[in-house]
């Protein structure tokens, strides 16, 4: 089920209610059922696979919480080893078949993988994710084994979060969904609240991109200069209205309910760095990362050059965990070159800043840091939103072709409404981008929703009435799809 289609407002209204109707001790099973009914909506057969991970999991928290010394290790690997082995046969599979072929054939050998009928399940690098990390608390005795297998198992399936994130931890969730939780009219307005702005964002805004970011990057040799370079920031905007608009709806479901999830995004397009923005951007995953992967590699404690292997490491295998294909290795891969030029080129930019007289301009400083960012990062989405290397490399080459000439051609507001009528760009989109920048503004001060707490009650409502009409403006029937169900 996606959040922005018809039907999940009347399957959030009834999961609700009856959650707060119930007694407690009934709550798991049903938040447990109506999780199931909402993944099953998808592909029902592929619910088994979420059943395999729960039961290998389950059983070995609790192996792992009675066993010492070394078998631990040797536990903890094989509970890791099937996550990942699920991971790797229903994501990888053609993507090491297609590998394994093209290095065959330029050995000249005559090898082939068998062609399986595999669909990626949705969600399926996420709820693994999250099992792993249950499994790897307990190891590390920073988190008691889940007793009951239907608690735990809806800490792998709770619907809010299960398709696509946050990613939680068991320290943050597991005991929230053990504790009792009554109605709070103020805990549900704040979590409606959120659920109506991440509705904005992926209704109004990113919905309405994807338009024109597809038939750019769909047929990209038919466009050059200028409109390259708008689909591509306009791809940026789109995948971060889409992806924090779902955490938004996901933590605001969760909140009626009384069950905090964590914080997914930060207004990381405001970053003055790439590790900052990092800090921002889907948190609960580059947190992951950093626990999970670049720590125990030796994280910053260790030699100059292996801490930057270690960056590079960790980036190639975050490529590698948003899809099977070489443009994700690449767009990973950038992101840790970023890293690694940042911390080799740190003094001499700060001598830079002195020289130049910036450092004495802290303002036009951040926002010269903000701005570099903010391109390094719309460059990398390159890789990130074409579909092959070709198709990238075609892009990038083609990025500032004629592109003196478009911009002089854009010298009367008919010329430039001309060219946005041309690439499918509403006045409607361009000011609910607008809304954006100014929500998002007001955020990095203070929370949104304190804000307009403080307002008249007219304008309150006014807000949410007019937040609520723009959705209803803007939807439609043919709900698309988030971005990141495909991970």
């Amino acid at each position: 089920m996606v959040f922005s289609s018809p039907h999940f407002p009347f399957f959030f209204a009834i999961v609700t209610a009856l959650y707060f109707t119930l007694p407690h001790r009934f709550r798991w099973a049903w938040l447990l059922a109506a999780s199931c009914y909402f993944y099953m909506a998808f592909i029902p057969i592929y619910i088994l696979i979420l059943a395999f991970t729960i039961a290998v999991d389950y059983l070995v928290g609790l192996r792992l919480e009675s066993m010492c010394g070394r078998r631990r290790k040797w536990v903890l690997l094989i509970s890791l080893g099937a996550n990942v082995g699920v991971l790797a046969a229903f994501k990888y599979y053609y993507f090491l078949k297609e590998n394994m072929e093209a290095a065959a054939a330029f050995l000249d050998w005559n090898y082939s993988l068998p062609a399986l009928s595999i669909i990626l399940p949705l969600g399926l690098s996420f709820h693994t994710f999250q099992s792993m990390s249950y499994i790897i608390e307990v190891y590390r005795g920073n988190q008691l084994a889940e007793r009951h297998l239907g608690v735990f198992a809806l800490y792998v399936m709770y619907y809010p979060q299960l398709v696509a994130g946050p990613i939680e931890r068991p320290q943050n969730l597991l005991h929230q969904l053990h504790e009792p939780h009554t109605f709070d009219y103020v805990r549900v307005g704040e979590g409606l609240k959120l659920m109506l702005w991440g509705m904005f964002k992926k209704v109004a805004i990113a919905d309405q991109l994807a338009g024109t970011v597809d038939m750019v990057y769909g047929i990209p040799s038919g466009y050059t200069g200028l409109a390259l370079i708008v689909a591509t920031v306009l791809f940026g905007i789109q995948i971060y209205c889409d992806f924090s608009g779902y955490s938004d709806i996901a933590i605001g479901a969760s909140k009626t309910m009384g069950i905090d999830l964590m914080q997914n995004f930060r207004q990381p397009y405001f970053s003055r760095s790439i590790s900052e923005f990092w800090r921002r951007w889907h948190i609960s995953l580059s947190t992951w990362f950093r626990d999970y992967l670049y720590i125990p590699l030796g994280g910053s404690h260790t030699s100059r050059g292996r801490h930057q292997m270690n960056l590079l490491m960790v980036f190639l295998v975050s490529g590698l965990w948003h899809g099977a294909s070489w443009v994700f290795v690449i767009w990973g891969i950038l992101h840790g070159l970023y890293l690694v030029v940042s911390l080799r080129t740190a003094e001499v930019r700060t001598r830079l800043a002195h020289v130049t007289k910036l450092d004495r301009l802290p303002v036009l400083r951040s926002a010269v840091a903000m701005a570099s960012t903010f391109i390094l990062v719309s460059f990398a989405w390159i890789f990130f939103r074409a579909e092959t290397l070709p198709q990238a490399t075609y892009i990038i080459s083609h990025l500032f072709d004629g592109l003196p000439r478009d911009l002089v051609n854009l010298n009367s507001p008919a010329a430039a409404e001309a060219f946005l009528s041309g690439l499918k760009i509403s006045k409607y989109t361009l000011l609910a981008i607008l809304v954006l920048l100014v929500g998002d503004v007001l955020q990095e001060r203070e929370s949104l929703w304190q804000w307009i707490s403080k307002r008249p009650t007219v304008v309150r409502w006014g807000l949410y009435y007019g937040l609520g009409f723009w959705i209803l403006l803007r939807f439609s029937a043919q709900a698309k799809q988030f971005i990141y169900f495909q991970f």
